[in-house]
């Protein structure tokens, strides 16, 4: 319904049943006597309008609160839900017929995802606009957190308030009040008139406790201020005991006092709840997340990828690098050269592009691959590399960033002190020596993403090229006779539901369901399954049963007929393109079974298995842990809450990266804003509420691209930032025509979305700091594990503004001037207008 006429919406309804009626220009008059005739008009033409006859099939499946069935009028079937279908009903009742009245009000019910956010999203903007924020907590906000970044206690801390008096270094008198205390150190609030500084000294004494207990009054305790909180109403200051002049007798006393009170004050847990709940957030994302973790050695000033982190996710860009002999070659792209500039770089952010593609002769596998730097550095190949390799079906596109790490960061002890149990204080023990011996040249983690996507390279296929220059493209080949270093892979160590170890064997397979045959590749085996990546689309259904030949495998046995081996259909990935299998097994179908384990049996120490004992016990975990301190990008996580999908927290190492700038514009301290994912204009349904209905919890991440327009100089962020899904636009002049403005108004950000479905969490891991909790507040722990059980989604926000910048063929100065958030909008703009022109 046009705006215009939203007034008038009670008259609409009124009128409805009388569109069709001889009288309706009579009651029209009558209804609307007092609308100007103009109005009238365009009332009576929006009823004739609803009143049209319509064709179109409902489908509210993943739309609506409800649960959609099947609903059939007419002889056709819509999928509604109980509220829908009471409105169709109603409506029909009122138009006669199915008309674009019934479809548009069946389309628009209260319990509608889309019409539940357009409220939320008006109330948000209502308050803006009056200049004052809305009294809810902005739905899309949540906190801005860093995986392992709590506070590993050496003792319990029991929270107690008693009145102390504070003497500073120049004698001066000032009462506090303690919030929790412990044998080593204080928390303590007082109010503002003196301000503290970390690293004072002070002198505490007791009051509250001397009425009760022998302690001497004259004598004080000293503390050494090590935090410092500030607000308009009072500080906060965490303070450490002095040792070096520390009374035996306070220990002792102060040691049995909290172990005889902390029932009956209770410990203080709240480091170990904020523990538990980002190792979960981390158990969510580590299985789901798409980009390799590559940890980077240096020997001799030399630079090469050591080992990889894989998960079932982010495995592909590192088998794309696997040639005819299944070897891995990932050092051909990420090599010395390449990291070395990387990690030259004291500006900016260390990342670039990178583009690959590769050529098979005499089924031989040649790489190829060049950075946007090197194509910079030589334009007369840069669009025949472009426009060639992007025509080919290797065709990839990379993200490389990389960062600095210490080998302190591979040990994250739990967050309880070593007292409490032998178990807690074998769990706190730091990675062994024999370990740390494996890893201690490594310096650097590069963190390698696969970008490309049907968009994207559909731009670069647009570009020209002459046959006669595709041989200069010789200069990015990889010579195969200087084979990289081998990159040692570990697995993402997790719950594990598998039933039996799976082996990475690459084999081509065919695939016949019905009548039709797909070729394709498998990706790991067991004795009773697989997984196997199809070539083109599978268009059947879970627990569909198919034949599978396996055409290279057969070559290596006589003994089984490996042709036609039935299999059943466990799972399919979202793209419909990777299947889990498993064998049909009875006494006629044994075949498959027999050959696997036969297979297995006699290649063990050949197969590479995802098993798992580790070479080094504890190493799987140590890198983990080195990566979880250094998360470049921003992990994103969605909580159900009601009938609302919403941000619960996100998680990065990078808080000033150009991505987080736009998230905590006009948010909170301390906090981010996910608007741009909620707010894409020309989206009839909400991304994020639509994925998540669609995809299953081992489903790939699934990815989109979103240009956002940021102008930070506005006050509101509805002015500030503008977002449109890249496959959106009509064509690539209409993106072109988006980048420029947005440069032109502030700055131009392009973002590769990457949203799963979240799986569960291994509580198993949480064991020790969960039954702490729950020894002494066993309700928060419940209320801990329900909120964590609310998460049903994971995400990755990966920056590609500037692969998409080099796609539209802007200048190498306008993507450097691109990377640098605005602070002065006329400023800026002169700079942009010139660059554009040149």
């Amino acid at each position: 319904m046009s705006q215009d006429l939203t007034e008038f919406q009670d008259i609409i309804e009124q009128l409805k049943p009388m569109i069709n009626e001889p009288e309706f220009n009579q009651v029209l008059s009558q209804v609307a006597s007092d609308v100007p005739k103009q109005k009238r008009f365009l009332i009576k033409m929006e009823l004739k309008r609803l009143a049209r006859p319509c064709l179109r099939v409902v489908d509210l499946r993943g739309q609506v609160s409800g649960v959609c069935r099947e609903y059939t009028y007419q002889g056709k079937s819509h999928f509604l839900d109980d509220t829908a279908i009471d409105v169709f009903e109603r409506q029909v009742r009122l138009f006669g017929e199915y008309t674009m009245g019934v479809y548009e009000a069946v389309i628009s019910t209260e319990n509608s995802y889309r019409v539940i956010y357009q409220k939320q999203r008006e109330k948000a903007e209502k308050a803006e606009k009056e200049g004052h924020p809305s009294s809810e907590k902005h739905p899309h906000q949540a906190p801005a957190l860093m995986f392992g970044n709590y506070a590993k206690r050496c003792e319990e801390r029991m929270n107690f308030a008693i009145n102390i008096e504070m003497f500073t270094d120049l004698n001066k008198s000032l009462q506090a009040t303690t919030i929790d205390v412990s044998v080593s150190g204080l928390k303590i609030k007082l109010a503002n008139e003196h301000l503290f500084k970390v690293g004072e000294r002070i002198t505490v004494q007791f009051r509250g406790l001397e009425g009760e207990y022998a302690i001497d009054r004259k004598a004080g305790v000293g503390y050494t201020i090590v935090d410092v909180e500030t607000n308009k109403k009072e500080q906060r200051l965490s303070l450490q005991k002095n040792n070096e002049h520390a009374s035996h007798a306070f220990e002792e006393f102060f040691e049995k006092f909290i172990h005889g009170n902390k029932r009956r004050y209770k410990v203080n847990m709240d480091n170990t709840l904020s523990a538990i709940k980002l190792k979960t957030y981390e158990q969510y994302f580590t299985p789901n997340f798409t980009s390799v973790p590559l940890y980077i050695e240096t020997i001799n000033g030399l630079h090469k990828p050591k080992y990889a982190l894989i998960n079932d996710s982010n495995k592909d860009p590192l088998y794309y690098w696997s040639d005819e002999q299944f070897e891995l070659r990932i050092g051909y792209m990420i090599n010395h050269s390449r990291l070395e500039r990387l990690i030259a770089l004291q500006e900016g952010p260390r990342e670039t592009v990178l583009y690959a593609f590769n050529h098979v002769k005499d089924e031989k596998i040649y790489f190829y691959s060049a950075s946007q730097e090197e194509l910079f550095e030589r334009p007369d190949l840069m669009k025949v590399f472009l426009g060639y390799g992007s025509r080919k079906a290797s065709w990839r596109v990379f993200k490389l960033q990389i960062t600095d790490m210490t080998l302190a960061q591979a040990h994250i002890p739990l967050s309880i002190p070593d007292s409490i149990s032998s178990a807690v204080k074998r769990q706190n023990q730091p990675p062994a020596p024999r370990l740390m011996a494996r890893i201690k040249n490594v310096k650097h983690i590069a963190l390698l993403t696969d970008i490309t996507d049907e968009v994207g390279t559909q731009t670069y296929e647009r570009i020209p090229i002459r046959r006669s220059e595709i041989s200069a493209l010789r200069v990015f080949g990889h010579p195969r006779n200087k084979v990289p270093v081998a990159v040692q892979m570990f697995r993402f160590k997790y719950h594990n539901q598998r039933k039996e170890t799976r082996y990475q064997l690459r084999s081509k397979v065919s695939l016949k369901i019905g009548d039709v045959t797909i070729e394709g590749n498998s990706e790991d085996i067991s004795i009773h399954g697989l997984r196997v990546e199809l070539n083109s689309f599978f268009h059947g259904v879970e627990n569909d049963f198919v034949d599978l030949s396996f055409p290279t495998l057969q070559n290596v046995t006589k003994k089984y007929d490996l042709i036609n081996l039935p299999y059943q259909v466990r799972g399919i990935s979202y793209d419909r393109n990777v299947l889990h299998l498993h064998a049909v097994t009875d006494s006629a179908n044994k075949t498959a079974q027999k050959f696997f384990d036969e297979l297995i049996r006699n290649n063990r120490s050949k197969l590479k298995a995802y098993k798992e004992e580790e070479e080094i016990p504890g190493i799987g975990n140590a890198l983990r842990n080195l990566y979880a301190k250094n998360v470049l990008n921003t992990a994103f996580f969605i909580r159900k809450e009601g009938v609302d999908f919403l941000p619960d927290a996100l998680v990065t190492s990078a808080p000033n990266s150009r991505v987080n700038t736009l998230l905590a514009f006009n948010a909170e301290p301390g906090q981010f804003k996910l608007d741009f994912l909620y707010s894409t204009y020309g989206v009839e349904l909400d991304f994020i509420q639509y994925t998540l209905k669609k995809i299953k919890t081992n489903d790939k991440p699934v990815m989109r691209e979103i240009f956002v327009a940021f102008d930070p100089s506005q006050d509101s962020s509805s002015a500030a930032v503008k977002s449109r899904f890249a496959d959106q636009f009509h064509g690539d002049k209409e993106r072109k025509s988006f980048i420029s403005e947005a440069l032109l108004a502030g700055q131009f950000i392009a973002i590769k979305v990457f949203l799963a479905r979240a799986g569960r969490p291994d509580l198993e891991q949480l064991q020790s700091e969960l039954s702490y909790v729950a020894v002494y507040a066993i309700h928060r722990a419940k209320l801990l594990e329900e909120q964590l059980w609310n998460i049903v989604g994971v995400g990755d926000l990966i920056d590609v503004t500037d692969e998409v910048m080099i796609r539209h063929h802007f200048s190498h100065a306008l993507i450097k001037n691109n990377q640098i958030t605005p602070a002065y909008h006329k400023v800026k703009t002169t700079e942009v207008e010139h660059l554009l022109k040149t």
